[in-house]
């Protein structure tokens, strides 16, 4: 059983080197051939190949031509030229005489004194342009809505009524003394309508602002307006 297992390869049927020596370069001829009848065959059928497309195929169409300009508008309508209104000279010869004949008024070209029929109550020896009664005196200003200080034009007021402080009897009894100074304002009436302390003593300030308040002075007038003013006051305080 072995020996027809392994008999072939013992003895094999087939024998190499059997064939003709020219088998191999025929088979090798007869492949090229049809591989040249395949590749070649073809490329030289030039006239059966399909055209290539030009180049031109992959171009794009050229832009449409712009639409043309529109007309131009029509002009409009001449306006009317308005007819020129003669004007009339007024130095030219009237054509037709006048119904009637106006008196011309005096000159008064170089005239510096008053012409005779002129208005009643004027200035001696006429002005030219006077009013009945002559020219009205111009209004005084109004008087300051709010007080003024007293100095300058503003004349410091008189003092008609005047009442002496109380000494507080503490201020005795401490031995306090001296001097309060007080900014008094005065209305157009002459009367105390309020006061402050400028430089206090303290035990002296009540006291001598209870006597400021019941002062009054004579009127102060601004342009013959009474007007109220602002002023210093001082009350002096002496032990005795």
């Amino acid at each position: 059983m072995p020996r027809d297992m392994f008999g072939e390869v013992a003895n094999p049927t087939v024998k190499l080197g059997s064939q003709a020596w020219y088998t191999v370069p025929l088979s090798i001829l007869a492949h090229v051939v049809i591989f040249g009848a395949v590749i070649i065959i073809p490329l030289m059928a030039a006239d059966v190949l399909p055209t290539p497309p030009t180049m031109m195929a992959f171009v794009g169409a050229p832009p449409p031509p712009p639409p043309p300009p529109p007309p131009p508008p029509a002009p409009a309508a001449a306006k009317p030229q308005p007819t020129p209104t003669p004007v009339s000279n007024p130095n030219a010869a009237p054509v037709e005489a006048p119904k009637e004949i106006i008196p011309e008024a005096p000159s008064t070209a170089g005239v510096t004194e008053g012409v005779p029929g002129g208005v009643e109550g004027g200035v001696p020896g006429g002005v030219l342009g006077g009013v009945v009664g002559g020219l009205p005196t111009a209004p005084p200003p109004p008087p300051p809505a709010a007080p003024v200080r007293v100095g300058g034009n503003i004349k410091t007021p008189t003092k008609i009524k005047d009442v002496r402080p109380v000494y507080p009897p503490i201020a005795q009894s401490a031995r306090v003394s001296g001097m309060v100074i007080i900014e008094a304002t005065i209305g157009a009436d002459g009367k105390v309508k309020d006061a402050k302390v400028l430089r206090s003593i303290p035990l002296l300030d009540q006291s001598a602002l209870d006597a400021v308040k019941q002062w009054t002075f004579t009127p102060t007038l601004l342009n013959g307006v009474p007007v109220p003013v602002i002023m210093t006051v001082t009350v002096n305080f002496t032990l005795q």
